[in-house]
Parts: C-alpha cells; structure tokens; sequence
C-alpha cells in the first residue's frame, strides 16, 4: 500500500511535507483542526481505512467500511465533519486475543466513524511526530520494519562489541498510561491546538464494553494508540540517548570520534533500541548494565508512573545466553575472524517455535477435514509470510528444517489420502513458487492440483540498518524509500481526484482512482491512452440490475466506447464505430472485449463481420 500515492491523489503530500519541515524547525501547531476536517484529509482517511483488513470489524454499533461506501461522498464528508466538530466518543468494544504464555490481550474495538476520525488525525499528527520522534524507535512508524530493529542489535554487538543486553518489560504499557502525561508530551511537541488535545483526551476517555470509563491507558485496537504510545515512550528514547549516544560536547567531532573521546570520561556507554513497548539497552559491561537498569526503572516509575515486571525484566549477558527480541533470540558466539572476535548469532525464539508448529498442525488439520484447496492456498500464504518474518535469522534454516521434520509425519497422516509427494518440474505454473522454493529438489504435496510449498526450505537474509534519511515527507527522502511519483498515470490520478462527483458514492469516487491508476490510464478495452476529458468510468453490470460500485465492477474506457456499450441503434454504432480504428488490440479482440460488456449490460452482441464492413465503409468515404 503506497500511502503517498494516495496522499498525492488528495493533495494531502505537500501539506504532511510541510507540517514535517515545521515541527523540524520547532514551530508550534495551534490551527491543525483546520487541516484535519479539511475536505481532502475526510476522503484521504475513507481511502487508507478502506485498505485495511480491520475495516470489516464492527464496533459496539455494528457498522463496518461497506456501510460507509454507500454513502454519497458529499454525506460522508458531513457525518465525519459533524462528528469532528462535536465529537463525543462512542463506546469501544472489548475483544481478548490469546497470547502465546495462555494468558489474553484485551483489544478495544473504536465505532467505525470513531476510526474515520482517529485515521483524519493521525494523517495528520503523525508528519509533526515523525520529526521529533528518536531514530531507533521502529515500531509503527512509516519504512520501519521489525526487522530493521533487529538489524540494529546485530550491528552493535557485531560493529561494537556491546554484549550485555537489559531487557525491561513494562507491566501492562497499553493499559497504564497517563492520559494527562500524554497530553503535556504532546504539547511539549509543539501541538497546541487544544480543541485537537480535548478530543484526544475524549477518545482516551471512551467508555469501554462492560466496564466503564477508564482513567488511564490507551486500548490496543485503535487507529491512533500506535502513535500515541510512541509520543509516551519518545521521552524516554531521548533521556536514555542523551546519556550516551547523543550527549553533548564541548568541541566538534566525527561520530566516531564523539564515541572515542567519550571513552575517556566517566560516562556510561550504552545504546536503545525500542520497537513498541519491546525494548533492549545494550551495553559494553554487567556493572554499566546494573546501573542503567535501576535508572530506567526509577525513571519510568517518576516521569512516566509506569512499573517494570521484575520477573520478565532482567540483565542478559549475550556470550552465555539468548535474549529474545520480537519473536527471535539472539545470543554471542566465538568468531576469531570477526572484529571483536565474536559475532551475533540469531534464532527463532522457544515460544514462537511451538507456536508456528502448532499453528501448522491446526492448517494441516483443517486442510484434512475439509480437502478444500482454498486451505492448501491459506497454508502456502502463511508459510511464504513465516519464512520472510524470521530469514533474518542466521540459524533460520536450521530452525525450520527442525519443524519441517516434526511435521513430516503428521502431514503423511493426513494428506496420505488425498494428494500424492513428488518433486514439482520445471513447467510449474506457479510463479510464487517457482520465484522463492524453485531451487528445492525436496519432494512436497501436490494436493487438489496445488503443490504446498516446502516448509524446511528457507534461507538467511541479512537486513541493512534503517536508512535515516529514509522519511515519506521530504522529496530526498522519499526517493530513497522508492515512493516518488514520477509517471504521467500518477499526474493524471492526482488530476483525477480533484475532478470527483459528490453526489456519487464515496466508493465510487475512490476505487475509479484505483481502476484507472491500475490500468495505467488506457481504455480496458482497446489500450487507447487516455486524457481526463475522454475517460468514462464504466459499471459493469448497471445500477438499475443490482450492480454496485465495487472495484471489480468498474472498467475505465474511452468516451465513444462507453457510448457504443450501451447504443442499441445501428446509426449511434455508426456514429462511434470509428474509435476502433485507433484501438491498440486487433479487430476481433476489440469486439470481443466490446461484446463482453455489451452483453453484461443486457445488450445484444455485435458481429465482427459487420463491424469491420462499418469499419471498411468509414475508411472509404474519408478517401
């Protein structure tokens, strides 16, 4: 999902760039309600929730994206802007997920209108954050990966030789948070637009399902509690780094002479590195580590009232033992040959490995009982997802060909019946496969004429660290993430928005952007190239027969197209026949891409024949 192209579609990008520049030059944020309910930002915020899986949930009232869809955009636009302006919280919905040590994570499920309005100010508040945020916080924040994370602790204990890890788990982060700390850290960020600040403090103040109005803590499950615990932690990221890595000096140097002539004064060296509330501070010694341990627990105690759990808390000394991060466990081992004679080995964590082993018994298990393939697709969609999360571990294939081995049985057991093992040749059609476990010689399941890719078969992949530079709201650094738009199909969408129809549906609206930017601005029935003023956006099947404004009922064509689907007269076919002259695809294809839609529209089909005697008539008389 390229979020910037959806910002530039709404003229939102040059605004997020310049509240990104602002917040970089200290400047306070007193007007942001303007930006936020600006007409742009509403549609900008339909686009993005629309693209998440979450927008089939429902809250408390039952109301999910499709119901929003059916409205024309002119009344979206109102309900979000009515609820802006008197914004009074609806109640969350309680949902428990279980957590892998048995125990449940309470989610808090927002109203859907109440998630339109958080996505309409995170749009927002998240460029000026972004600027002020600590560059080796990576969770939820835009380019940043888990991976980028671990990329970082591997290159201090491999590039720095920092071998001492304090693990600090904070007890219950989501849901002891202080609603009036958070809001003077907000301010302290130069936002100071308080009507934004009171609904903020009325969203953290929203009745929970069956258990009433908290005082505190923000609920994991909604749109703006990513960002809103970063805002809480990016205080302690920079008190941490500015004993340290950030701390000023008296002359100017190198960084890595800063860190040399550092070494030589009593300050303690160490490092963070934060994705979330999951957090690690690296250190060179057990006795730098015992003390930065102490001060960060009394310093989350005072600034921010947050306790530590003293059992999941502790010091690691990473050449004796693993310290788990993310899922995965990272320990140090001899290697004479490295820089400091011992290198980072990483694998997955003991938890999630039972857990990815039962989660393959259970696929397994429903693949048997309903021998459908849609379940051998699911297994395929989950492993290819599992093997790309965790090949950033150095012992990853040592990992998995364990778990492919414990699976090895309990597979024949259950697919001996259904499906047979051989070694896929190299005429498989599946281009994923083929792409990621083509070099496999190991024999899989062929089940319902879908081979299951090898769950053993996975490979390291060294992660860089993240690029700083790296931002989605300046020109330079949105090249380095690959997300500038530089295509005439992107000048034309962008084009394109701003030429949208109130009084048809924000569904509409929306996904003819998506259709026309997907078919690169061509006629999907001849590969014309077209201009905004000859672009026609088709439905499929018509309104007035059950049809819908769903993507796939859309097709983008050119004006004299459209006109001759839905010509019944032989002089109106006539008149625009012409078009097909210009068509980039032959005679017949055209009329038969031509006669599909015709016929979806509940029009009779034209013969090919006739239309190239039309089309011979035509030419004639212009000589």
């Amino acid at each position: 999902m390229n979020i910037y192209r959806y910002n530039q579609y709404y003229q939102m990008q040059d605004i997020f760039d310049g509240l990104y520049n602002d917040s970089s030059n200290q400047v306070e944020f007193k007007n942001l309600m303007d930006i936020i309910a600006s007409e742009n930002n509403i549609k900008l915020a339909f686009r993005i929730i629309k693209s998440n899986t979450g927008s089939k949930t429902a809250g408390t009232d039952g109301i999910t994206i499709q119901d929003f869809k059916k409205e024309s955009l002119k009344e979206y636009i109102r309900i979000v802007k009515d609820k802006l302006n008197n914004f009074k919280p609806d109640t969350v919905r309680r949902v428990f997920i279980p957590k892998e040590n048995g125990d449940t994570r309470p989610l808090g499920i927002p109203s859907m209108i109440d998630r339109l309005v958080q996505q309409c100010l995170k749009q927002v508040l998240e460029p000026i954050c972004e600027a002020k945020f600590h560059p080796h916080s990576y969770g939820f924040r835009p380019n940043r990966s888990t991976k980028h994370a671990i990329a970082r602790l591997n290159s201090l204990v491999n590039q720095a030789g920092l071998h001492y890890v304090v693990d600090i788990d904070i007890k219950g982060f989501f849901d002891n948070v202080s609603h009036n700390k958070l809001i003077k850290q907000m301010i302290a960020l130069g936002i100071k637009d308080f009507k934004l600040l009171k609904i903020i403090k009325l969203m953290l103040k929203a009745p929970i399902q069956g258990e009433g109005i908290p005082n505190k803590g923000t609920p994991q499950g909604g749109i703006l509690s990513p960002l809103l615990s970063n805002i809480v932690l990016n205080e302690l990221d920079w008190w941490i780094s500015s004993q340290w890595e950030t701390h000023p000096t008296h002359h100017e140097y190198t960084q890595l002479n800063k860190y040399n002539a550092m070494k030589k004064s009593k300050l303690k060296e160490f490092f963070l590195v934060r994705y979330a509330d999951d957090f690690k501070i690296v250190c060179r010694s057990y006795t730098v580590a015992k003390k930065i341990f102490i001060a960060v627990e009394e310093w989350l105690a005072k600034r921010l009232k947050l306790k530590i759990s003293k059992e999941k808390s502790k010091i690691v000394n990473l050449r004796k033992n693993y310290s788990d991060f993310l899922g995965i466990k990272v320990k140090v081992i001899t290697r004479p040959k490295s820089k400091h004679g011992y290198v980072a080995q990483s694998r997955i964590a003991d938890k999630r490995f039972n857990k990815i082993l039962q989660v393959y018994k259970d696929k397994i298990n429903k693949i048997k009982k309903t021998q459908n393939i849609k379940y051998v697709a699911e297994l395929n969609s989950m492993t290819l997802g599992i093997h790309e999360y965790y090949n950033i571990a150095t012992y990853v294939s040592l990992d998995f060909k364990q778990i492919g081995w414990k699976l090895l049985r309990y597979m024949y057991n259950s697919f001996n019946k259904y499906g047979k093992q051989e070694i896929p040749n190299s005429n498989i059609t599946d281009s994923i496969y083929k792409k990621f476990y083509g070099n496999s010689k190991s024999k899989t399941w062929l089940m319902f004429g879908k081979y299951i890719y090898p769950i053993h078969y996975v490979k390291h992949k060294s992660t860089m660290n993240f690029k700083q530079t790296t931002c989605d709201y300046t020109m330079q650094g949105r090249e380095y993430s690959n997300k500038a738009l530089k295509s005439k199909t992107d000048v034309l969408a962008i084009e394109m928005a701003k030429r949208f129809n109130a009084n048809e549906t924000v569904e509409y609206n929306d996904n003819r952007i998506s259709r026309a930017s997907m078919t690169n601005m061509k006629c999907e029935v001849t590969q014309i190239e077209l201009e905004l003023d000859n672009l026609h956006c088709h439905h499929v099947i018509p309104r007035e027969n059950g049809g819908d404004d769903k993507y796939e009922n859309l097709r983008i064509v050119h004006k004299d197209i459209h006109k001759l689907i839905h010509a019944t007269s032989e002089e109106t076919i006539k008149k625009y026949i012409h078009i097909i002259k210009d068509s980039k695809n032959t005679i017949k294809r055209v009329v038969t891409n031509l006669n599909n839609l015709r016929i979806r529209a509940n029009n009779y089909k034209l013969e090919e024949t006739t239309v190239r005697e039309w089309l011979e008539v035509k030419i004639w008389k212009n000589k």
